[in-house]
Order: structure tokens, then sequence, then C-alpha cells
């Protein structure tokens, strides 16, 4: 059996372009980017280049980029960073129950600190109430987090209407976007965030690279002190070449055709499982306001580690864990009001650009005889 890959809002595979820039700046950037001699202005200027690309893909200044070791780090920078820059210790956080656990964990040890977290619900397709957020800010709210788009339903989160409703009331606004960066517009003013988080490896560049859109004025203390690195923000000596793999990941998703595509070979993949089981499976998550590549659909009746585990060589994820032969929802699932029996038979399928027709057909095909014979 073939291997097929359905797993891209996990991680993905390497672009060549990226992979080529990365080797070129491994020949060319050794120097220290803050060095000011010879070997350092190839770094520095390769750096700085990088930044500029970075940019053009979010819509803000080069100035307004912070580098980071990916999504985690960048999260961790604009929630930690937002309330240790301030002194109320028994500050105010707006997030919703449906953030990832790089979101999730350090607002979890904040309330440790002292400070006070409302998490906001979501609709059954997975949507947060911008009138919700409304009614939850505080006097003392000095930060909101919504993700852009939820990495197992890909529902996209209204974030105009939320980062309006927070810019209102002069409350910084922070987005989650990696696993909306070079699968749907991000741009930062559009969007009207003052935070950003982007993750390389979401969209074919290298684990370990990310980014923090800061807005200008925008007030953060660094989660790392040392030298004035990344304006004072980040400090270390920052890696030219995994900011020239972002930079061209960055300059492929501004080039490429929209995924379309990827959307069409999503929605015939839905229509052939519903035509090959009927009510034995549902959709979880909103069917528009979705990620063109993002599937997430329970098997009634079934497991979706045991449907995992006999779809050998397909590489997918799960909505459910077993542990101790119980089976338990997902947070983000549970968050949907998700039935127990529907949801303990999720699995998500996330498409790339290099999926096809024919891997989606043979998918169902397989899907088909395990479950008869299931």
């Amino acid at each position: 059996m073939r291997r097929i890959y359905l797993d891209f809002n996990a991680s993905t595979p390497i672009h060549p372009a990226v992979a080529e820039s990365m080797r070129e700046a491994l020949e060319g950037g050794y120097g220290n980017p803050s060095s000011r001699h010879w070997a350092g202005a190839p770094a520095k200027e390769l750096l700085e280049a990088s930044r500029r690309q970075i940019a053009d893909l979010l819509g803000c200044s080069p100035s307004e980029v912070v580098l980071t070791s990916g999504g985690s780090e960048a999260n961790n920078l604009a929630i930690k960073g937002s309330y240790f820059a301030q002194d109320n210790r028994a500050a105010h956080i707006v997030a919703t129950q449906i953030e990832h656990p790089s979101v999730l964990s350090p607002l979890s040890f904040l309330e440790r600190e002292g400070a006070r977290i409302t998490y906001l619900p979501v609709d059954s397709t997975g949507l947060v109430d911008p009138d919700d957020l409304r009614r939850g800010l505080s006097h003392d709210t000095v930060l909101v987090s919504i993700m852009h788009a939820n990495n197992e339903t890909g529902t996209i989160q209204p974030i105009e209407a939320c980062a309006r409703i927070a810019r209102e009331h002069g409350i910084p606004f922070h987005t989650d976007a990696a696993q909306s960066v070079g699968k749907i517009p991000t741009d930062v003013e559009d969007l009207g965030v003052d935070l950003l988080s982007v993750a390389g490896h979401k969209f074919y560049a290298p684990k370990g690279v990310g980014a923090l859109y800061v807005r200008s004025g925008t007030r953060l203390e660094p989660l790392i002190h040392g030298a004035a690195h990344e304006g004072g923000r980040r400090a270390g000596t920052e890696s030219a070449v995994l900011a020239a793999a972002l930079a061209t990941a960055c300059s492929l998703a501004r080039a490429a055709v929209p995924l379309e595509e990827v959307r069409r070979l999503r929605e015939d993949f839905w229509a052939h499982l519903q035509e090959c089981f009927g009510a034995r499976v549902v959709r979880n998550g909103h069917a528009e306001r979705c990620l063109p590549n993002t599937l997430n659909v329970s098997f009634i009746g079934c497991v979706g580690a045991d449907i995992l585990a006999a779809l050998d060589g397909v590489a997918a994820s799960t909505g459910s864990a077993c542990h101790a032969g119980r089976v338990e929802l997902s947070p983000v699932l549970r968050a949907l009001r998700v039935p127990e029996h529907v949801g303990k038979g999720a699995v998500r399928f996330s498409l790339g650009r290099e999926t096809t027709a024919n891997e989606l057909a043979e998918v169902v095909e397989r899907l088909s005889v395990i479950l008869r014979q299931g």
C-alpha cells in the first residue's frame, strides 16, 4: 500500500525552493548578523531582506516582525510579554475555549501568577460570538487572544469583528495564525490585530522558525533576556538560514494560486464520504467558514484511533485519545458540544497542495473496506 499524507495541519514538507534558499544561506551567511565586519554584513543583509519578505506577506513594516523559534514561542511571547509589560498581576485576559495548547498553557501559567482569564465559549460549529467578547471585557483587561483558524476543525473566527471590539476599548488583540498563514489572507491591517503568530512548518518552511508580528507601539516584555536583538524583543543571535527559509515560504505563499483547487478536492472528498457512508459520517466544525484544506469528520460508532491504525500508510489525525481503554474527546470537540458517541470517531484529514484526487479516492475505498469489516 502506498503512503498517503493527509496531515498537513500538523506539518508540511519543506518546499524545494525553501531548501535551496537554506543551502545558499549556509554557504554565504555564516557570519554573526550583529558583527560589523565583512563576514557579518552578508548575514545582516540576508536577515533584513528576509524580514522584508515576511512583512510583505503580513502587510506590515519589517520592523514589526520578530523572528522566533516557531508558533509556540510566538504565542508565549505575545501572551506572557503583554502580561508582564504591565504592573497589575491580577490583570484580566480574554481567550476562547478552543485555543491551541501553546496559548492555553501560557494562560494557565499566568493564572498561577495571579492573572484572571475568561475563556469564551463557541457554538456547535466552533465560532465565537463577538458579543460574548464584548460582554467578557473588563476595566483591567490587558489582552484578547483569539485564534484565526482552528487546527482541528479549520473553523475561521470573525477576527475582524473581535479585533474591532478590542480596539474600541484600547485593548491589544492577539491572534494565533499558525494554521491560517499561507492558506487564507492574513494581512494584519485587514484583520485589525496588534499581535499575530506565525509557524513556519505549517506552510512549507522547516520546523524551528516562526515569527510574531508586533504592531508598532505595542508593549511587550521579552521572554529571553540578553542583547538587544530583534529590536530588544527577543535576545539571541538570529539565524539567517532559518530567516531565509521562512521568507521564501512567505514569498511562495504570496505567489501561489489561491487554494480553490484544494477546497474543491476537499469538498469532493466529503461528498464521496457521504455517498459511501451516509448517516454514519458527520462533519465537525463550520462547513463554509473553514480552512480550504481541512475536513474533520466523525464515523459514528467507531473510534478514530482504531480507524487510523487500520488505515495503514495513511497519515491523518484523530480527535480523541485512548487512555486505559477509555476514549476521551479533544477539548475542541468538547467545546463544540459534540456528543461522546460522535466525537470518539473523529478524524481530521488536512490536505496540501500536493494532494491528488486519486489519493483521496483510495482513502475512501480503504475506509469502506475497514468500516465494512468493523
